[in-house]
Order: structure tokens, then C-alpha cells, then sequence
């Protein structure tokens, strides 16, 4: 009976010792597990902040855009007031051009006679 007990016993330590073992490999797999979440997090945190400034520059972009078709808007409106002053300027040159040779064919007619 003893070597039964003893045998018992051996069995019941080794499946004790077995079962550590399971136990601290499952802890080690757990503890892994625990730190690939704590890297997750991080590439989400990392991902987060950069979604964000991307996020701050598309605001800049969308504000530069705006800004960019009020300048434009204005500078189309100044063209078309320019080219109006031109043509207004040219018509004006033109009758005065026609004014001065009329006064000088006067001139020419008045010393002839």
C-alpha cells in the first residue's frame, strides 16, 4: 500500500507540476497579449493625431481654396473695369484726334484765304 500511496502521490505531484506549467504558460500568453493591446492602443493614439492634423491642413486647404476664388472674383471684376476704362480712353483719344485735325484744316483754311 505504501508504493501505491507513493505512486499516487508521484502521480498527483506531476499532474500538479503538469498543470503549474499550463498555468504559467497561459500567464505568459496573457501578459503578451496585454502588451500587444498597450500596442494597439498607441497605433490608434498615433493614428488619432494624425487624423487630426490631416483633418487642420484640409481646413487650411478649403480656407486657401475659398480665399484663392474671392481673389480671383475680384480680379475679374478689375479686368472688366479696366478694359472699360480703356476702351473709354480709346474713344476719347480718337475724338480728340478728330477735334485737333478739324481746328488745324480750320487754321489751314482761314490763312489760305
Amino acid at each position: 500500500m505504501a508504493y501505491m500511496e507513493k505512486q499516487e502521490v508521484l502521480l498527483l505531484d506531476n499532474e500538479i507540476a503538469f498543470n503549474e506549467a499550463i498555468i504559467e504558460e497561459r500567464d505568459q500568453g496573457i501578459q503578451e497579449i496585454q502588451q500587444q493591446i498597450g500596442e494597439v492602443n498607441e497605433i490608434f493614439k498615433d493614428l488619432a493625431v494624425l487624423v487630426h492634423e490631416q483633418g487642420t491642413m484640409i481646413d487650411d486647404i478649403g480656407t486657401h481654396i475659398e480665399n484663392s476664388r474671392a481673389a480671383t472674383v475680384q480680379a475679374k471684376s478689375h479686368l472688366v473695369k479696366a478694359a472699360k476704362t480703356q476702351r473709354s480712353n480709346s474713344s476719347l483719344t480718337c475724338l480728340l484726334l478728330v477735334i485737333f485735325a478739324i481746328v488745324i484744316l480750320i487754321v489751314i483754311i482761314v490763312l489760305a484765304a
